[in-house]
């Protein structure tokens, strides 16, 4: 260059302030891209906690668990529903459900075919007669070669009764093979299978019970007999072809019988799943309240609290990142990826320190938590605290940074803090169910208001469900992207004209040298 300038570093001197404004608004929204992150973490959880757990117990239904135990589990195994009686029963399994089964006769005709010797010639016999042995049949062999009798011939399948019967026809075609045959039987309603060990046809019902059994019959007399599915069959092999029909299972329960097709029974809450027959006298069912059950629904609930509420404390009243700025490229470059990760995630971390929203929802939550809430039980009414139930927060110097709004169970032996105080939840459990069930459940449809309040502050900014302004993030984002567009081109177009102007003053020395040459020419310097 005539100049001897170093342009570049010129020219990047010169765009400096507009190149800081491009990367400036991409930091921004970048920043704003990790706190719609941020927030649909949050929120995730935020929603989880309404949607399911405080949408369950906000019933009292929830707090109506059941348990049972049976004196001989090898007769029948039984499962309490909400709806199921406390109390003692009796049980008697008087007949097991099974499902109509038939195994085919060996069949009576044999397969032959050619020996060959390892270049695929048939060898005959010292008698000069081709050589032949007996093969079994396979899933790939026709009906036909069983006997050719077979063709044309229609095997009729029937399933079911009443209303729910199913007949179904099969004709037996010239090239219908053995695995063709059983899958046209599974396809008419049973189970179907051939065993080419034993050369036997097996089939049986889709499931227990006389209303599942079936039947099968064919037109001709021998049709059956020949595929060794004839029960009343003589067969000269010596085999049989038995027909197991099909059972229904049968119980007393505290004297009432009571049939069914499947081993299992719904009756008033009880589920009894018959495990074998009884012979030797009645079972004996306890039906009972599973304290511990809902104990443990509550335990949990307190948990998953405690986790979300710790959570957007820490978020809220963390450390500030000021002095933590964007990291540029040649930053990145001259760190480790974990100095960068540890780096980028103090930014991340306090992107929802003293935010307003995150404040507004946290303080709703911990107030719902905190008030009392008035029940009736019986005709009388009062209101009732979660103290009242041994479930209380630390005090100020006790509970640790960011865990001042957890709950702590007296006498839960998985807190180190309250866990060798008196329980007065399970006491309440035991001696007054119904007014602790409706607590809990009062109290948790408050919280479930109150977030469904948080969720539907202002739908000009936020979606459903969210209980942060996700729609005026994303507008502001795709704001972000505007600018960046407009800013970045005014930068290309600042460029582009020092670029220009330092092209022009080249091309004027260039002339200027020149034009000094050819006059030093001309003068003979």
């Amino acid at each position: 260059m005539y100049s001897g300038m170093d342009t570049e570093s010129i020219i990047a001197q010169l765009v400096s302030a507009k190149s800081k404004k491009v990367t400036d608004l991409k930091n921004d929204q970048k920043k704003l891209e990790w706190k719609q992150t941020a927030w649909q973490d949050l929120n995730s959880k935020i929603y989880n906690l309404y949607s399911k757990t405080l949408s369950n117990m906000r019933l009292t239904s929830a707090y109506k668990k059941k348990k049972t135990s049976s004196s001989d589990p090898t007769k029948a195994n039984v499962l309490a529903g909400d709806g199921a009686v406390d109390g003692t029963q009796s049980l008697e399994v008087l007949e097991v459900a099974k499902a109509g089964y038939l195994t085919g006769a060996k069949l009576d005709s044999t397969k032959t075919e050619y020996v060959k010797d390892a270049d695929g010639k048939v060898i005959r016999d010292e008698n000069g007669q081709l050589k032949t042995r007996i093969v079994p049949w396979s899933a790939a062999d026709k009906l036909s070669e069983i006997n050719k009798d077979l063709v044309g011939k229609k095997i009729t399948i029937n399933v079911g009764t009443g209303d729910d019967a199913k007949k179904t026809e099969i004709e037996i075609t010239a090239d219908m093979t053995i695995g063709q045959f059983t899958k046209e039987l599974g396809k008419a309603g049973v189970n179907a299978n051939f065993d080419e060990t034993n050369q036997r046809f097996f089939v049986v019902a889709a499931g227990t019970g006389k209303d599942k059994d079936f039947t099968i019959s064919a037109s001709g007399s021998d049709t059956l007999k020949a595929l060794g599915l004839d029960a009343s069959a003589t067969y000269a092999n010596g085999s049989e072809c038995t027909k197991d029909a099909a059972n229904d299972a049968k119980i007393k329960l505290n004297g009432a019988t009571f049939e069914s097709g499947s081993n299992a029974f719904n009756i008033n809450g009880l589920t009894i799943n018959v495990t074998g027959k009884t012979t030797d006298g009645p079972v004996t069912i306890v039906t009972e309240t599973d304290y511990d059950g809902v104990y443990d629904t509550i335990k949990d609930f307190i948990s998953e609290y405690n986790e979300l509420i710790i959570e957007m404390d820490k978020l809220y009243n963390a450390d500030s990142a000021r002095k933590y700025s964007m990291l540029t490229e040649d930053e990145k470059n001259a760190m480790t990826d974990d100095e960068v990760e540890k780096w980028e995630g103090t930014i991340k971390g306090a992107l929802l320190r003293k935010d307003s929203t995150l404040s507004s929802v946290m303080s709703s939550m911990v107030n719902a938590m905190m008030k009392g809430y008035e029940i009736e039980v019986n005709g009388e009414k009062k209101t009732k605290y979660l103290y009242d139930y041994g479930i209380k927060t630390l005090s100020y110097f006790d509970a640790k940074d960011n865990e001042h709004h957890a709950y702590h169970i007296d006498g839960n032996t998985d807190d180190e803090s309250t866990g060798t105080k008196e329980d007065k939840l399970k006491a309440a459990l035991a001696s007054n169910p119904e007014e602790t069930a409706e607590f809990f459940a009062t109290l948790c449809k408050g919280l479930y208001t109150t977030i469904n309040d948080a969720m539907n502050t202002d739908k000009r900014y936020s979606s459903v469900y969210k209980v942060y302004n996700d729609k005026q993030m994303k507008t502001e984002y795709d704001s972000y992207s505007k600018k960046i567009k407009k800013a970045e081109k005014e930068l290309s177009d600042y460029e582009d004209k020092w670029y220009k102007k330092f092209s022009a003053m080249e091309v004027a020395l260039s002339k200027l040298q020149s034009n000094t040459n050819a006059v030093t020419s001309m003068l003979g310097m």
